[in-house]
């Protein structure tokens, strides 16, 4: 609903520009939906203290498209950042001249957080609700700061808004219902 190229020489293949003649094939089906014992998505934490969505999901064409591989959190620079459930670190450091914390939470499932100043380090275990870095300036303009979230199941991105707590809807009253 809402949705890193390096380029180098490998040995073997020509220099130039892929032949167009000759695409790569198509990745065929959808990643594995994951479930918990119970037979139901698991459910993370929202990574910071908001549930404000600034920039949703937008599912790209094709592997190498355009897209928005996660959601954006509204968040202030140095917001605390937490592991939206437990896990194994798998990677913290740069990737594309920003800072990201990806959690290896099993069974394929993968969380990353772009932009943040890590606590943690690759290996290291944490829980759900663990700090594990604070927000950094980098995905989102320093006028409107914000955590990009993203998850991949299988190594496949995927929607990471299905697996966290509904934000906190308001309950409409009918107008005999109002007090007064």
């Amino acid at each position: 609903m809402w949705a890193l190229l390096s380029v180098g020489l490998v040995p073997g293949c020509p220099s130039g520009p892929a032949d167009e003649r000759t695409p790569a094939p198509p990745r065929v089906g959808a990643p594995r939906a994951i479930r918990t014992d119970d037979g139901r998505s698991p459910r993370w934490r929202w990574p910071t203290g908001g549930r404000e969505v600034v920039r949703g999901w937008e599912r790209p064409a094709d592997d190498y498209a355009a897209g928005h591989r996660g959601i954006d959190v509204a968040a202030a620079v140095g917001t605390t950042v937490v592991a939206v459930a437990d896990g194994t670190v798998s990677f913290a450091g740069q990737v594309g001249g920003r800072t990201v914390v990806s959690i290896d939470h099993g069974g394929g499932l993968v969380s990353t957080v772009d932009s943040v100043t890590p606590s943690v380090a690759a290996g290291s275990l944490v829980a759900r609700g663990d700090p594990v870095g604070t927000v950094a300036v980098g995905h989102c303009p320093a006028s409107a700061p914000c955590l990009h979230l993203g998850a991949r199941v299988d190594g496949r991105y995927v929607d990471p808004l299905p697996y966290l707590p509904a934000a906190d809807w308001p309950v409409l009253l009918p107008e005999s219902a109002w007090p007064g």
